[in-house]
């Protein structure tokens, strides 16, 4: 009932710049928070950054304050993550998250499938 697609996963070499954006879609009664948490190869997936949806409070985890920022579109359902200064380290899948509460169902947690963002060195 509800979806998230995420867009703009790519190559980049170190230093450089990408966006990712996710969008909810579906029968959403509200939205809560959305955020991303990325998994590298051989790793275990990790917390990147949050953004609750009333507020826009933002969490970021250490190893990307200063580089990544979150931010939202209320009304498009959309999270980005603007990610600058990009490291090799970053290199990881990267997965969108979103608190919803659906028109059928209570708050409970969605996922997207996961966008590819390698840096290179």
């Amino acid at each position: 009932q509800v979806q998230l697609v995420e867009s703009g996963g790519g190559l980049v070499q170190a230093g450089g710049s990408l966006i990712l954006s996710c969008a909810a879609s579906g029968r959403i009664f509200r939205n809560y928070a959305m955020g991303w948490f990325r998994q590298a190869p051989g790793e275990e997936r990790t917390f990147v950054a949050r953004i609750t949806w009333s507020g826009g409070n933002t969490a970021y985890a250490d190893s990307v304050k200063g580089r990544f920022n979150i931010s939202r579109d209320n009304a498009k359902n959309t999270v980005y993550l603007q990610m600058n200064s990009l490291k090799p380290e970053d290199t990881a899948v990267y997965s969108c998250n979103a608190e919803i509460s659906s028109f059928t169902s209570p708050k409970k947690d969605y996922w997207g499938q996961g966008a590819q963002v390698t840096v290179s060195s």
